[in-house]
């Protein structure tokens, strides 16, 4: 694995001398972005595993639809990665048979990794675990879930939006959130569009973009989302699709609960073994929302990012 990274990590650096001439003018005004980057070839996605060999070409990065001068692509070894895991509090009783396996995988991160330990419920989100380097204390702070709708948060994106101030504290780079929720919030109504639009989740991504945390969501039922057909379970599932989407993550689910995350995380694994931090220089300094694309001159390498993030 170690030798794999090594050589996409100098691919990616070839590639970004390649591409890297300045293009700002003299005294222009500049700031330093950092993204969270996964690359894959379509054909690893397809097969779930890992090529010994990726020939990414040269990569180039545009904002708001402009060119940007890459500074660095940090690999897993130089850029460890803070992650943190939160769990809904409300889920269905059957979450808990799946601790065995988040435990597993929090064990099994790589040397480095920081890791958070924190239940979305009623009132403020509690933290089991702040962020520490020691895989196998944080992996026994996980508990089982109440699975009680009077521990329900008012929203899970308002929790999320609480905890992404923790990662102020962990270096820029890498950094992850795995959310455990049905990604329900009915606060704007019980129709698909505002489930999917809710101020929450709105706000939930921008602090997550601005802090270049990448959100992967697992999707699993509470009482009120229980059942395939049920309407607030395609919203919510919606929901969480939205925020990884556009905070360079992934969302696992599907139309039902499934029986194990074994196979999400093997996924996930891979996915985090080919994240990088990317840098590179932003010559927009307005205020407010900007857009990004990351591209690789290889057709078949797929590269998942950020949609954007917020400047303020």
């Amino acid at each position: 694995m170690k030798a794999r990274l090594l050589v996409i990590s100098a691919l990616l650096l070839l590639a970004t001398s390649v591409f890297s001439q300045p293009t700002e003018q003299p005294h222009q005004p500049v700031r330093t972005v950092t993204i969270p980057i996964s690359i894959f070839t379509k054909q690893e996605l397809k097969e779930r595993k890992a090529d010994e060999f990726v020939q990414v070409e040269t990569i180039t990065v545009k904002e708001d639809d402009e060119l940007q001068q890459i500074i660095s692509i940090r690999s897993v070894s130089d850029s460890p990665l803070s992650i943190a895991i939160l769990v809904q509090e409300d889920l269905s009783p059957g979450f808990n048979n799946q601790l065995a396996d988040i435990r597993e995988f929090i064990r099994t991160l790589p040397k480095g990794t920081r890791v958070m330990v924190a239940y979305l419920r009623a009132g403020s989100p509690q933290v089991l675990q702040k962020f520490t380097d020691d895989l196998q204390s944080a992996s026994r702070s996980l508990r089982i879930i109440v699975a009680n709708p009077a521990a329900a948060p008012r929203s899970p994106y308002e929790g999320v939006a609480q905890l992404l101030s923790r990662f102020d504290a962990t270096p820029n780079g890498r950094r992850a959130i795995l959310l455990f929720s049905d990604g329900l919030d009915t606060s704007g109504g019980l129709n698909l569009a505002s489930i999917t639009q809710s101020p929450d989740l709105e706000r939930a991504i921008l602090s997550a973009q601005r802090r270049s945390v990448a959100v992967y969501s697992f999707y699993w039922p509470t009482g009120a989302t229980e059942g395939p057909s049920s309407i607030l379970s395609a919203g919510g599932q919606g929901a969480l699709q939205k925020l990884s989407d556009q905070t360079g993550g992934r969302s696992f689910g599907t139309l039902t609960t499934p029986v194990s995350f074994s196979p999400y995380f093997r996924d996930l694994s891979l996915t985090l073994s080919r994240q990088f931090a990317l840098s590179y220089i932003s010559t927009h300094m307005n205020k407010g929302r900007h857009s990004v694309s990351v591209k690789s001159s290889n057709p078949e390498i797929r590269i998942e990012h950020p949609t954007g993030y917020y400047y303020r």
